[in-house]
């Protein structure tokens, strides 16, 4: 499932379910679809989500060792930092013009 977050102040964003999830919850917000957080509500939003970025809790994998190998085979790690960097954006640009976000699934 992919979700899609709109705001008047920013352009559109599309993201995978799971990560978006992942993002709406750390801004303090149930993962119901569609969604929205009123403009009132955004700086609190962008407060949490980056508090909780920079606070990550440690992977449950975390434990694991991993062969230098892996790392090819997959491709370099992308953090939820850099994945919620335009999430960030958007909530940044609708807390400066007072919009509302929202989200829905496509």
């Amino acid at each position: 499932m992919l979700i899609t977050f709109s705001s008047a102040a920013y352009a559109n964003i599309t993201m995978l379910g799971d990560i978006a999830g992942q993002l709406i919850r750390l801004c303090g917000h149930s993962v119901v679809v569609p969604g929205a957080i009123l403009a009132d509500d955004v700086p609190e939003a962008l407060a949490r989500l980056k508090q909780a970025l920079e606070n990550p809790p440690a992977p449950a994998d975390a434990k694991k060792t991993k062969d230098s190998d892996d790392e090819d085979e997959e491709g370099p790690a992308i953090g939820l930092a850099k994945r919620a960097y335009p999430l960030l954006q958007m909530l940044e640009a609708a807390a400066r013009d007072h919009k509302d976000v929202m989200w829905d699934s496509d």
